[in-house]
């Protein structure tokens, strides 16, 4: 199987393109920078010079491919709701591109666009993406069902691993320029969490089992309270932890706020049913502990 994985030289997505060619598969992967370029080839795959945003580009991919992973996306939250919509923009490309073959598409999404006093499940579905602009490529996604393409969507929880730029970095930043590591009140929210390792295995899975199950959840720790991740980071750059109210939390954590508070306790029981999916990788916690500082 030949797949073309966008988001190639990414966090998730180099490590699904190492997970792809561990596993016999070909990968093309889709590629900015000559420097990223050179490091892709280095590990085997092949590359497909071009920006994400560019038609023709994606086009070409997904046609001389047999599946299609796509995890670029825009992370540059000053721009957060464009990026959504240019995700939408992708993923309806991709679909036409697919259309009348049965090459899987998988998209990525996040747990965290989902809020339930339960856990979030597989089935469960966001709001629409007039309040929740991630929401745009699950609508997107939903739409290329609708029109018969072989569509999966996976949303992610908070991944972690070694070479992390994502939220828990931005968190020990924050709490290095303040001189304190916060929680918000009781610190009791939650963030679901997995390795960048076991969220690999899982868009392999899906290429390889193509199942009728459509929406995924690379979950492999239901929810780790804020507070606990606070106390983790307190020790590693030695700083004392404490909680923060509103106005203190606001100041703490400027416009990360909404993700600091963020409860998103969500359940991986049907995505492990499906694929048999076991993830194999340390925790959150103890991730932080040993690659963090």
């Amino acid at each position: 199987m030949r797949v073309f994985v966008t988001g190639a030289s990414g966090f998730v997505g180099s490590a699904i393109v190492n997970e792809l060619l561990n596993a016999g598969m070909e990968v093309l992967g889709l590629i900015r920078s000559e420097s990223s370029a050179q490091k892709l080839k280095e590990t085997g795959a092949n590359v497909l010079m071009g920006d994400i945003n560019d038609p023709y580009i994606i086009q070409k991919g997904a046609t001389s491919c047999d599946a299609v992973i796509h995890t670029a996306f825009n992370h540059d939250f000053s721009r957060y709701h464009d990026s959504c919509e240019e995700d939408r923009k992708i993923i309806e490309i991709f679909s036409d591109a697919l259309a009348g073959t049965q090459k899987p598409l998988v998209i990525t999404s996040a747990v965290g666009i989902l809020r339930r006093e339960k856990a979030i499940t597989e089935d469960d579905k966001p709001a629409s993406s007039a309040s929740v602009p991630r929401a745009a490529s699950e609508e997107a996604a939903l739409a290329a069902i609708a029109k018969g393409v072989n569509t999966y969507i996976v949303r992610l929880p908070i991944v972690h691993g070694k070479n992390d730029h994502g939220f828990i970095p931005i968190v020990i930043e924050m709490d290095k320029e303040k001189g304190q590591c916060g929680y918000i009140g009781e610190g009791l929210n939650r963030w679901p969490a997995v390795h960048r390792e076991d969220a690999a295995s899982l868009y392999r899975l899906i290429v390889e089992k193509q199942p009728e199950q459509k929406v995924f959840h690379p979950v492999a720790e239901e929810g780790v309270s804020f507070k606990e991740i606070a106390k983790t980071i307190s020790k590693g750059i030695s700083l004392p932890v404490r909680s923060l109210n509103h106005d203190e939390a606001e100041a703490h954590f400027t416009w990360f706020t909404h993700f600091a508070g963020m409860d998103g306790y969500a359940s991986s029981e049907k995505t492990r049913n499906i694929l048999d999916w076991k993830p194999q990788q340390i925790g959150l916690l103890e991730d932080i502990s040993e690659n963090y500082f």
